[in-house]
């Protein structure tokens, strides 16, 4: 799937919707390591951006976003609109992260 066919509007500019094929997600639940938190720990003594959990956000959401993508290929989609990511903590350092928006079949218009 075309990336820039990824949108968080409900349209794609210069594209029709021809079929609408539901709603797709992608979901990770990921921890934080013993060794991670150790790391994020020192950080934290220090202030500013604690770059181990800044890494492990961007890593959890990239692969929520691409089985997102692998859902909605898998219906026959090529766009999906309506792009949102959604986040919750299941336990003390245990959090699930959610891609999801509307799987489509978009033409040129």
């Amino acid at each position: 799937m075309d990336h820039s066919l990824v949108t968080t509007n409900i349209q794609l500019e210069g594209y029709k919707v021809v079929k609408n094929l539901g709603v797709v997600r992608g979901i990770i639940v990921r921890s934080r390591s013993l060794i991670g938190n150790i790391g994020a720990g020192f950080q934290i003594l220090f202030g500013g951006n604690i770059s181990l959990y800044t890494q492990l956000c961007e890593q959890t959401r990239r692969d929520a976003y691409e089985l997102m993508i692998q859902h909605a290929q898998q219906l026959g989609a090529n766009a999906i609109l309506a792009f949102r990511y959604d986040a919750t903590e299941i336990a003390g350092g245990v959090t699930e992260v959610l891609a999801y928006g509307t799987a489509v079949v978009v033409e040129k218009s």
